[in-house]
């Protein structure tokens, strides 16, 4: 077993590089060991996810969970939330949409595509390393999530 699926890896899709900074912080203050990666767009995601592009077996391993924004360049959230959950290999991924929308309309529809939770994006830092811990305790001590 490698120390990344020892681990776990969280791969995160977000153009926001302050965001991915602030993320990255977050997860590192509230002391989960899980890796985490960036893509920055719902494109570079599918990519990554088929090893394509840049990404291969090697350089890109199969993420224990996604987070992804939904408001992204060249492929949004919504398209590449879809993709996931329509591909055999990839839907026991889970997805957690993680984006500053508050919109009935997107929790709706990112739960109908096959979203496993939907978090609004804190804006102060102590609410993002609460949500990051929240995130650590459910998804990582209390779930068991698929190897691959």
């Amino acid at each position: 077993m490698s120390e990344i699926t020892k681990r776990g890896l969280i791969l995160m899709a977000e153009d926001d590089s302050d965001d991915c900074l602030l993320a990255k912080d977050a997860l590192a203050e509230c002391g989960l060991q899980a890796e985490l990666r960036f893509v920055k767009d719902g494109a570079e995601l599918m990519d990554y996810l088929h090893h394509r592009n840049g990404f291969s077996d090697d350089n890109s391993p199969r993420p224990s969970m996604i987070l992804l924004d939904l408001n992204m360049p060249r492929k949004d959230g919504r398209e590449a939330l879809r993709e996931i959950k329509n591909d055999s290999e990839l839907k026991r991924i889970p997805v957690v949409v993680f984006t500053t929308s508050r919109a009935d309309t997107d929790i709706a529809t990112t739960y109908a595509l096959g979203a496993s939770s939907f978090i609004s994006k804190p804006v102060a830092f102590e609410a993002l390393v609460n949500v990051m811990k929240s995130i650590r305790n459910y998804w990582f001590d209390i779930v068991l999530l698929p190897q691959k």
